[in-house]
């Protein structure tokens, strides 16, 4: 990156890593010199809590504000009923109004963490059903419709690939990039939204709202990406082994989140560091940079100070005392993640092989008796092979701790 930037937001994105790339670097950039830039991002609504993958955007939300300008959280009221195709090999499920506004109502517990909502600039909180419901469909086809070449959105690479494959495309869905687009139109016009950002993935829905608002407002506005993270091991940013990383205290604990992020690989740390984290950029550099036993120290610092911004300081000193407790002295410790089981449907007892399922450690009986046979599994930190074992109400009376390898814990007790 070549550029260099004269505003606070430009040269917090370049230098700690956020920035894929620009429609403009030095129309923006001096755009933000000028005075205070509304931006967005939009989150389609297709569960009930984001989850990591989505933290880069929100961490962008966030700089926004805190460089003097304002942030706008978009919620897909309107759009997650057709279903965002980028890069997708099938159609969305369609989810009824009902869900939509359920998981709406969860999405937005997180942005509250991150963002100032009653700031002298306040962050916005809204909700694209609020222009796309009333949609009159034959003056949105004359008026919006006619400023799209479909031999150009054919050209996009998020439909380009699902048409090479030979995959369908339903019109439903091929809609969706001028809903998009006509957002940001939207958005310009009630309150003179100048910058739109999001993953790589959207680059092209992006750049189609910029040239919509060009055509129908004559506005300038702009357009910023950030990749798409894959960890150092080629994965996927947001996925575990078992499962989504939420956001959402009530769809993961806060100790399991601490978890994903003390697990970092060493390659990702300081990077990380930079994204996720506040810490000064030399702070962060220190911390990648440390070598041996001293980068677990880091990763514990990137955990908490990650932790600390989703759940508060509390979760996140509480997920390390735990953890401390359960790595360093074989301890129980109070927040691992626990199965409750009744009485009455433990009858003459429940194999260790449905336990190791039911606690989350194992995704199946298959999978759950191979990590047994191969000797992965410890019972109250004492290795056990045999799958069939049994445990009645009796050896339940106190909670039993189950260890899957070095990291991962559970608890299982009675309720």
């Amino acid at each position: 990156m070549t550029y260099h930037p004269k505003s606070d937001f430009m040269r917090v994105m370049i230098e700690r890593g956020f920035l894929a790339d620009c429609t403009d670097y030095q129309g923006l950039d001096e755009a933000l010199v000028k005075g205070t830039v509304p931006g967005y991002i939009g989150f389609d609504a297709t569960a009930k809590s984001l989850h990591v993958g989505s933290l880069i955007q929100i961490m962008m939300l966030r700089w926004l504000q805190k460089t003097g300008h304002q942030p706008i959280t978009l919620m897909g009221g309107g759009t997650t009923k057709v279903g965002d195709p980028s890069f997708r090999a099938d159609e969305r499920p369609l989810l009824t109004p009902d869900q939509i506004d359920d998981n709406i109502a969860g999405i937005k517990q997180v942005f509250a963490k991150y963002l100032d909502y009653e700031a002298e600039v306040p962050a916005l909180m809204l909700n694209n059903a609020e222009w796309l419901d009333g949609l009159n469909y034959l003056d949105f086809l004359r008026d919006i419709g006619r400023h799209f070449s479909v031999n150009r959105m054919l050209s996009f690479e998020s439909v380009k690939s699902r048409l090479d494959r030979e995959q369908s495309l339903s019109f439903l869905e091929f809609n969706y990039m001028i809903l998009q687009a006509y957002d940001f139109l939207e958005l310009n016009r009630r309150y003179g939204c100048l910058l739109q950002m999001g993953g790589s993935d959207q680059w092209g829905n992006i750049v189609n709202g910029i040239d919509l608002t060009r055509r129908v407002l004559d506005q300038e506005i702009y357009g910023l990406t950030s990749p798409l993270l894959t960890t150092s091991d080629g994965k996927k940013m947001g996925k575990s082994a078992s499962g989504a990383i939420w956001l959402n205290e009530d769809m993961l604990s806060s100790y399991e989140f601490w978890q994903f992020w003390r697990n970092t690989t060493d390659a990702d740390v300081g990077r990380f560091l930079k994204l996720y984290t506040e810490l000064p950029i030399e702070e962060c550099e220190r911390l990648g940079a440390l070598q041996g036993s001293e980068i677990n120290e880091a990763k514990v610092r990137l955990a908490n100070e990650v932790t600390a911004l989703c759940h508060g300081w509390e979760a996140a000193k509480a997920a390390e005392t735990t953890a401390r407790e359960v790595f360093e002295k074989g301890g129980v410790g109070d927040d691992l993640p626990t199965l409750t089981l009744d009485a009455g449907e433990l009858g003459e007892g429940i194999s260790l092989a449905q336990l190791v399922v039911r606690s989350g450690l194992a995704k199946s009986g298959k999978d759950g008796k191979r990590l047994i046979a191969e000797g992965g599994l410890k019972v109250d930190d004492e290795t056990c092979t045999d799958a069939g074992r049994m445990f009645a109400a009796a050896d339940l009376a106190k909670p039993v701790k189950l260890s899957a390898g070095k990291k991962r814990h559970a608890l299982v007790e009675l309720g």
